[in-house]
C-alpha cells in the first residue's frame, strides 16, 4: 500500500505543519516558496503537497472521528491513481499526472519548449511561455488542481520571471504554484512578495547518517561524511560517492598547486575545467576550505608563522561558496579563488 509523499518527511515539523493545516482548512495559498538548503525534503514536501491537491478521494468521507462518524478525507490518501500519478519519476524527474507541471532547467529538449538551443544557463521564458502561460487559462485535465512546482526557482531568467509575474499575482481558479530554492535572496522582490514563503531547515547529522546507511554506506563513514554534509541528505550522498571523493581530492590537490605555482597557468587550467562540474563544485570547494582550516590548526599547533596565510586562503574559499550560490560563473569564482589566495 502506497504512503502518501507527506507522511515520508522528516524532521521539517514546522514546514510539515504549515502545508497540512492549509490542507486541513482547505485553504491551500495559490503561490508558495520553499526555502531551505538543498537535500532537505523541499521537493519531497511540493509533491506531497500537489499529490494530495490532486487525490481523487480528498474531500470524500470515510469512517473515523468519535464513535465511527463520518469525517472528510483532508489529506493525501496516496492509493487512488491521482496519487500515484503524482510521484516523480526516476527516469524523467517528473510526474506523469497531467495536472502537476514541473519547471526546471535543462529538464526539457529544446523541441518540446519552442527552442533552437538547450538551456544551460537559466531557466528560459520559452519554458514558461509553454508550461505555464499557454495553460494557465484553462482548468485542471481532471478537475481537481493545477500544480506548477518550479525546481531552483532562483534561475529562472529575468524575462522568464517576469513573464510569470502576472500568473503568480492573478492565477486561474484550482491553479497552484510551489518554488524550491535554497537562495531566497536571489529572487525578484516581486516573486518573493506574490509567494508564502515555508522555511526548511538542515537536517540533523544522525538522520543524514542514516539516509546514507539505507542507501548502503558503511556506518562509520556515513558518520563522517553526515558531518560534512551540512545537514543535507543530497551533499551527504556526493560526499559518500567514492567517484566524486576521488575527484574532490584531486580539486583540492591541484587547487593547492596552483597556488603554490610560480605562473598562472594552472590557476587557470583549473577555472577553464570548472565550467564543466557546475553541479560538483560547490562540494570541491567547500573540501578545499576544509583542507585550508586543516592546514592553519596544525600550523597554529605547531607555532607556524603560515597559519595566518592558511586562515585567510580558507576564508577566500568560503567567499567563492557565496558567489558560486549567488550564481556566480564557475569558471570566474575559481580563477578569483585562486587569484586571491596566490596573493597572500
Amino acid at each position: 500500500m502506497a504512503a502518501d509523499l507527506l507522511s515520508k518527511l522528516r524532521a521539517q515539523d514546522t514546514a510539515k505543519r504549515t502545508i497540512e493545516r492549509a490542507l486541513d482548512s482547505d485553504r491551500v495559498h495559490h503561490a508558495y516558496l520553499f526555502a531551505g538548503p538543498d537535500g532537505v525534503g523541499k521537493e519531497l514536501a511540493a509533491f506531497g503537497l500537489a499529490q494530495a491537491l490532486v487525490c481523487e478521494k480528498r474531500g470524500s468521507t470515510e469512517q473515523g472521528g468519535l464513535f465511527g462518524a463520518a469525517a472528510p478525507l483532508l489529506r493525501a490518501c496516496g492509493e487512488c491513481s491521482a496519487c500515484q500519478r503524482a510521484v516523480p519519476r526516476e527516469e524523467e524527474r517528473r510526474p506523469i499526472h497531467p495536472d502537476i507541471v514541473v519547471l526546471e532547467r535543462g529538464l526539457y529538449t529544446p523541441q518540446q519548449i519552442g527552442r533552437r538551443t538547450p538551456e544551460t544557463q537559466d531557466i528560459s521564458i520559452d519554458q514558461v511561455r509553454t508550461l505555464v502561460l499557454t495553460r494557465a487559462a484553462y482548468a485542471p485535465h481532471e478537475g481537481r488542481a493545477k500544480v506548477f512546482v518550479i525546481r531552483r526557482v532562483e534561475e529562472l531568467s529575468v524575462s522568464a520571471a517576469n513573464a510569470l509575474l502576472k500568473t503568480l499575482e492573478e492565477p486561474g481558479a484550482r491553479t497552484h504554484f510551489i518554488l524550491l530554492t535554497s537562495q531566497p535572496d536571489a529572487l525578484l522582490p516581486t516573486i518573493l512578495s506574490r509567494t508564502l514563503r515555508v522555511r526548511f531547515a538542515p537536517l540533523p547529522d544522525d538522520l543524514v547518517a542514516e539516509i546514507l546507511q539505507t542507501g548502503g554506506v558503511a556506518s562509520a563513514r556515513a558518520q563522517e561524511v553526515a558531518r560534512l554534509s551540512g545537514g543535507s541528505a543530497a551533499t551527504g550522498v556526493m560526499l559518500a560517492d567514492p567517484d566524486e571523493s576521488e575527484a574532490r581530492e584531486a580539486f583540492v590537490t591541484r587547487a593547492l598547486e596552483a597556488v603554490a605555482a610560480k605562473g598562472i597557468e594552472p590557476a587557470l587550467a583549473l577555472a577553464e575545467e570548472a565550467k564543466k562540474a557546475k553541479d560538483e563544485l560547490a562540494g570541491r570547494i567547500a573540501a578545499l576550505a576544509t583542507a585550508l582550516s586543516d592546514q592553519a590548526a596544525r600550523a597554529a599547533k605547531n607555532g607556524s608563522n603560515e597559519a595566518e596565510a592558511l586562515t585567510l586562503r580558507g576564508r577566500f574559499a568560503l567567499a567563492a561558496l557565496e558567489h558560486l550560490a549567488g550564481n556566480g560563473a564557475p569558471q570566474l569564482v575559481v580563477e578569483a579563488m585562486v587569484m586571491r589566495m596566490r596573493a597572500v
